[in-house]
């Protein structure tokens, strides 16, 4: 079928695993693409920034070594005598020393810059300003509404993963309260778990929240499973312990009656500031007493 259509790539809505990969290739001479491999390539596209890129790469290394074993295994049976080592197999162990260094090397630069970004945080917290961390599905508009709160220009793309890197601006709010807003990394359902453990150091921002704002991209028809996934994702993180307010993004995509049934959060189109106003009020009443509540958690 893929021949008839003319295709010249195989993609696979899941994890295949290096036999698997092999196994198909040996019936085809098409490019095999898995969903981990494709979600990594995105993220490689978005990486802008040092620890971005150096994430990506660590995860792109830790995909890379098991599946180098679906090498030319023709060349792992040629061996120099009873009890030698063949030349592909010491091809693929100095190629796997290789990337076990490099993967080293990542983890010691990833944990320097670790130590900055938690140097900033200390700061951040002697001056007892609190942090909103904006959480949610990828391409629900998070950065969206952190330009519009806070009058920036972060990049903000009809885009899976158009934002990677932690951006975090200042805002203040009517009642005189100052706050700093954070836009991390959008989720994605079966997120591969190499990936999330190389943004680990990203998500540490969400650990320092004293409110999450969940955005929700009402007008997208699965929007639903979207929600569990989120919510799966903080409870495997454990910050389901932080207090956590639904914001129903692109309202102006729905109809007046889907609004109707949302009783549990607040109704916004990230894009127009006139629909905020009653956002800004419910975020600070609700920050005044999480931080309160949370404070006697800590």
């Amino acid at each position: 079928m893929s021949l008839r259509n003319g295709a010249n790539l195989l993609l696979f809505d899941q994890e295949l695993t290096p036999s698997q990969i092999r196994s198909v290739t040996n019936h085809t001479d098409l490019r095999v693409i898995d969903r981990t491999q494709l979600i990594l390539d995105i993220f490689a596209s978005r990486a802008l920034s040092r620890e971005g890129k150096l994430q990506i790469e660590m995860a792109q290394l830790k995909y890379l070594l098991p599946m180098l074993s679906t090498r030319d295994d023709a060349l792992s049976r040629l061996t120099g005598g009873i009890g030698a080592r063949g030349p592909g197999e010491t091809k693929l162990e100095i190629d796997r020393r290789r990337i076990n260094d490099r993967i080293t090397r990542l983890a010691n630069e990833l944990k320097a810059v670790g130590k900055q970004r938690y140097h900033r945080r200390s700061r951040r917290r002697k001056h007892d300003v609190p942090v909103i961390s904006l959480v949610g599905y990828t391409n629900a508009g998070k950065s969206t509404l952190l330009n519009t709160l806070t009058d920036s220009d972060i990049q903000a793309e009809d885009m899976l993963f158009a934002t990677l890197d932690p951006t975090s601006r200042r805002m203040r709010f009517p009642r005189d309260m100052e706050v700093i807003i954070t836009d991390t990394v959008g989720f994605i359902r079966n997120l591969p778990a190499e990936l999330l453990k190389a943004f680990e150091s990203t998500l540490e921002e969400l650990f320092e929240a004293d409110l999450l704002l969940h955005v929700i991209d009402i007008s997208n028809p699965s929007w639903r499973e979207q929600v569990e996934v989120v919510e799966k994702l903080l409870r495997d993180l454990e910050l389901d312990r932080i207090p956590c307010l639904r914001v129903y993004n692109k309202i102006d995509r729905v109809a007046d009656e889907v609004r109707l049934h949302l009783k549990d959060g607040v109704c916004v189109s990230a894009v127009d500031a006139a629909t905020l106003g009653g956002l800004l009020p419910v975020i600070q009443e609700y920050l005044e007493k999480a931080v309160g509540e949370y404070e006697g958690l800590r």
